[in-house]
């Protein structure tokens, strides 16, 4: 399986995911919408140097997890590539701020390290509590529910399709990249000179299975 088809499988996982039976998944998108955003603004307003109240954050994902049935094991796995990217924000604020914040015989708690914890733990929560809602939430209810909130329809259009033909469009992808493989044994990759026609050809294979698609509705 090559990266475009597990791409392709995690995404399917995901609709999976979405399409559980549990409290958290019969609640209605109106109420986990809002809940949500409001959990990530209270987040992200934490003082710097809160990480007792950061902690005290931590109840609302791992209760919620626990009542959706999916393991917390599942978020940072489908997370692994952007969780250290946030966790990455304030890795250099130890290197700035050198205040004392705690000192326990030799042990010394600075301000920039206590600061770094409180803003990793702000990432790692936001990201937990939005895998939560999508995979709790699927799309078309999440739309529906953008909608009944008065977002603009242009703008929940764009999502909704763009979720759709992601899928079609890796689908090609991973085809073509097949296709290529077998012209070019022994390869890593496409070369340079065929990704201009690589992208054109994708882009009228998309386009055609898009126009089947909407001929289909």
């Amino acid at each position: 399986m090559n990266k475009i088809e597990n791409a392709l499988y995690e995404l399917g996982r995901m609709d999976a995911l979405a399409s559980g039976d549990s409290p958290v998944h019969r609640l209605h998108p109106l109420a986990k919408l809002p809940v949500t955003a409001a959990f990530i603004l209270v987040t992200v307003s934490f003082h710097k140097y809160d990480l007792t109240g950061m902690a005290a954050m931590m109840l609302f994902p791992v209760i919620a997890f626990q009542l959706s049935g999916i393991p917390v094991r599942t978020c940072f796995y489908k997370l692994r590539i952007v969780l250290p990217l946030v966790m990455a924000v304030g890795i250099l604020n130890p290197f700035f701020d050198r205040t004392v914040v705690l000192r326990a015989g030799r042990v010394v708690l600075t301000g920039g390290v206590l600061s770094m914890l409180t803003l990793m733990l702000k990432g790692v929560l936001c990201l937990m509590a939005s895998f939560l809602l999508v995979s709790t939430t699927s799309i078309d209810a999440l739309c529906a529910a953008l909608r009944k909130l008065r977002v603009p329809s242009m703008l929940v259009t764009l999502l909704l399709l763009t979720f759709r033909y992601v899928g079609l469009m890796m689908e090609e992808v991973a085809v073509m990249t097949d296709a290529y493989r077998l012209r070019a044994p022994g390869q890593k990759g496409i070369h340079y000179r065929a990704w201009g026609s690589f992208l054109g050809q994708l882009l009228l294979r998309s386009m055609d299975r898009s126009q089947e698609l909407y001929s289909g509705m």
